[in-house]
């Protein structure tokens, strides 16, 4: 479990370096992801200061000290009823300390809301705004062996899951019928905060929805993110339903090819960017290319999706795997009339190749 207090205090003290070396002063942490990262506790409505020296400091809500002091190594640990007594208790601090530069991370992960970005600058006029995502991630993007291990047990986690999924499908049971009991599994297996997506038919990362109904001739996919001590793993089948027609079996086929294809080359040292056009390829071989919705792989860890991001984020087709790197791949389907036809799984990037997390 990556709770130990030396493990998390060197975390803190890496991310002081790289604040130091941007010449950002304090860094405030509102995203659940980053406030795990280095507190060790999953906690909503967060808000973490570290300062590029000295110690860091939380706030919670009132009554919740006793509770969080209990499951972080964190000692100054301040309560605030109202979110307003939250902002003016930070900014005095940073008045008080003469800070002129702070960090923040502009990010569309919750408790990151723009509404706070632009609170926090009217209420610390002078002060230069920094984006701190880039750091952070700098760190979490190479996982350390308590979050690997971590990481294996939640794709054990999803693993039971789809086998679940597989077994109950059929006509009939509706997008969140199949949701529910998927979910259901994932919680009993100890995953806390689990993401279950269904989609029949031409949808992708759909929500399930409670009158769309599992029919005969259509591919139904299913999406599951499961957490174990607050590390994902992300796993995606497609399952058809009755007797594939020529176009079905052609898209299953070149998927299996595909997948193959990108576990066989993505390795340390070679780009996104080299890698896609070669899964591309493939898809141009098999004439589905006009089916083929572009988006490689993209980073699992403290989220289910994270950098880097080559489905959104253009300029991280240009980045590199690195040794102990988790990702997800192939993220993106073959969008048929009859339904996303997908195979996603969670690997690990290991000197010489990849390692599976999640299979099956």
């Amino acid at each position: 479990m990556c709770k130990n207090e030396e493990i998390l205090r060197k975390r803190v003290e890496r991310f002081q370096e790289l604040l130091r070396e941007n010449d950002i002063e304090v860094a405030v942490i509102r995203t659940v992801s980053s406030f795990v990262y280095f507190t060790g506790v999953k906690w909503l409505r967060p808000a973490l200061m570290i300062p590029q020296d000295g110690e860091p400091w939380v706030m919670v809500f009132k009554n919740e000290r006793e509770r969080f002091m209990e499951r972080s190594w964190i000692k100054d640990v301040r309560e605030y009823q109202k979110v307003e007594e939250l902002m003016a208790e930070i900014s005095s601090w940073i008045r008080r300390n003469g800070f002129m530069s702070a960090g923040l991370e502009i990010s569309v992960e919750r408790d990151s809301y723009t509404l706070f970005h632009e609170l926090f600058k009217r209420l610390n006029m002078g002060v230069d705004i920094e984006d701190t995502l880039p750091l952070i991630m700098q760190l979490r993007m190479k996982k350390e062996p308590c979050e690997i291990e971590a990481m294996r047990k939640a794709g054990q986690i999803a693993m039971k899951g789809m086998e679940r999924a597989r077994e109950i499908i059929e006509p009939g049971l509706s997008e969140l019928d199949i949701a529910r009991e998927v979910q259901n599994v994932l919680m009993k297996e100890g995953s806390e905060w689990p993401l279950v997506y269904v989609s029949v038919g031409p949808r992708i990362h759909a929500e399930p929805f409670k009158d769309i109904y599992v029919e005969e001739g259509k591919f139904v996919t299913v999406v599951i993110g499961t957490d174990y001590d607050h590390y994902y793993a992300n796993m995606t089948r497609s399952f058809f339903i009755g007797e594939m027609d020529e176009l079905s079996r052609k898209a299953v086929d070149t998927i299996n090819r595909a997948y193959d294809k990108a576990v066989e080359i993505t390795k340390p040292g070679v780009r996104f960017s080299q890698i896609e056009p070669e899964i591309r390829a493939i898809y141009e071989e098999a004439g589905l290319i006009d089916y083929y919705i572009k988006g490689y792989t993209h980073g699992v860890g403290l989220l289910i999706e994270e950098p880097p991001i080559t489905t959104i984020v253009t300029r991280h087709w240009t980045w590199r795997p690195i040794p102990n790197m988790t990702l997800a791949m192939i993220h993106t389907p073959l969008m048929l009339p009859n339904g996303a036809v997908k195979k996603e799984d969670t690997v690990l990037i290991k000197e010489d190749g990849v390692e599976l997390l999640t299979h099956g």
